[in-house]
C-alpha cells in the first residue's frame, strides 16, 4: 500500500512479503555498525521481526517504517524510513536507512523529507525527534539537513550507550 510519493521514490507499507529485502537491509554493514545487529539470520526471521515491529507499530500508532522504492529500477526496495514511538523518547522519533549502493545519492534526505511531511500533514505530529551515535556522521549530517537541531545525550536503552538526541518542532 503506497504511503507518499517524491520524485523518485514510492513509500509503501511493509508487510511480510518484504521479508527478503528486510532480511538483506538488516544486515548491512552499516546498518550493524549504526542500528545494531538484531540477529535476524534467515527469511523467516525477518518475517517475525515485521510482524512483532512494523506491522504491530501501525496497528499500535497507525504509523510506523516504510520500505522505500525506486520509481526508475521497477520499484526495487532500496531502504526503509518511518516513524517510532518509543517509551524512552517524549516525542515519535524518525528513522532511515539505505543499502550501501543507494547511499550518498540524496535518497536519504527525499524519504526522510517525505515521512517528515507525512508526519505534520497525515499523522498530526507536531515534534520529531531522532537519536543517532555520535560517530554516525551521515546521519547527523542528514538530520541537520532536515532541520533538526541537537539537544542533548541520551541513553534511552538499557545497554547504557550515549546516543545524541535532535529534535524539530513541525
Amino acid at each position: 500500500m503506497q504511503i507518499a510519493e517524491t520524485n523518485r521514490l514510492i513509500l509503501t507499507k511493509i508487510t511480510t512479503d518484504d521479508a527478503p529485502f528486510i532480511l538483506e537491509l538488516m544486515n548491512t554493514p552499516g546498518w550493524i555498525k549504526y542500528i545494531g545487529d538484531r540477529n535476524v539470520k534467515t527469511v523467516e526471521q525477518a518475517a517475525t521481526y515485521i510482524q512483532n515491529n512494523q506491522l504491530k507499530c501501525y496497528e499500535d500508532f497507525e504509523f510506523g517504517y516504510y520500505i522505500a522504492r525506486t520509481k526508475s529500477k521497477n520499484m526495487t526496495p532500496i531502504g526503509s524510513f518511518g516513524l517510532l514511538k518509543r517509551d524512552t523518547l517524549d516525542h515519535v522519533d524518525i528513522g532511515f536507512s539505505l543499502l550501501p549502493d543507494y547511499e550518498g545519492l540524496g535518497y536519504g534526505f527525499e524519504g526522510a523529507n517525505a515521512v517528515m511531511r507525512l508526519a505534520k500533514n497525515t499523522f498530526n505530529i507536531k515534534t520529531i525527534s531522532a537519536i543517532t551515535l555520535p560517530e554516525n556522521q551521515p546521519s547527523i549530517h542528514l538530520l541537520e539537513k532536515l532541520g533538526l537541531s541537537y539537544q542533548k545525550r541520551v541513553k534511552p536503552f538499557d545497554n547504557d550507550e550515549e546516543l545524541l538526541l535532535f529534535v524539530k518542532d513541525l
